[in-house]
């Protein structure tokens, strides 16, 4: 069932093949195991998927692709969970994991009252906030991709027993 539920949400592999970012992989992206579905796969394809879209950087579906294959883990949960990071949450979560960076360095907090959405206030402040903002998305990343990693091992795992327990109710 925990893996119907996944699927129920996943792309259609083909869908991913086709993905024009994504031509450069080639044979890899027909190896069976990257499509598989089970509890080792779905939680790694969930710590890829979380780490990488904390990272912030474009084509983070390229990357997390890239390191579904070096992991051997779900490539459409890894690549599909990217998507976390869309254009409503990325401003929080940037903005989270930059104040987490400046507190980790000990660096002061860029104001932000001068900010405003534009090509030159980026590329004057980016060198004033770069380091913080990878330190900070790269520690959330790994913390809340193993986090996810954890709980859907033990979703998995409650699954399975839930299952097991009502069949013997039976």
């Amino acid at each position: 069932m925990a893996r119907k539920l996944i699927q129920r949400y996943l792309p259609d592999p083909a869908r991913i093949r086709e993905n024009r970012s994504l031509k450069f992989l080639g044979e890899h992206l027909l190896d069976p195991n990257l499509w598989h579905l089970n509890r080792r796969s779905a939680a790694l394809a969930f710590f890829v998927g979380v780490f990488v879209a904390f990272i912030p950087m474009p084509f983070q579906m390229v990357l997390a692709a890239v390191l579904a294959l070096l992991v051997r883990c779900n490539l459409p949960v890894s690549v599909a969970l990217v998507w976390i990071t869309n254009p409503v949450t990325m401003p929080i979560m940037w903005f989270g994991t930059y104040k987490l960076g400046c507190f980790i360095l000990q660096t002061p907090v860029v104001p932000h009252h001068g900010f405003e959405i534009s090509m030159e206030w980026l590329a004057s402040e980016l060198g004033r906030i770069w380091l913080p903002l990878y330190v900070g998305s790269i520690i959330s990343g790994l913390v809340l991709g193993g986090l996810s990693y954890v709980g859907i091992r033990l979703f998995w795992r409650w699954h399975i027993v839930r299952s097991w327990r009502r069949r013997t109710k039976r």
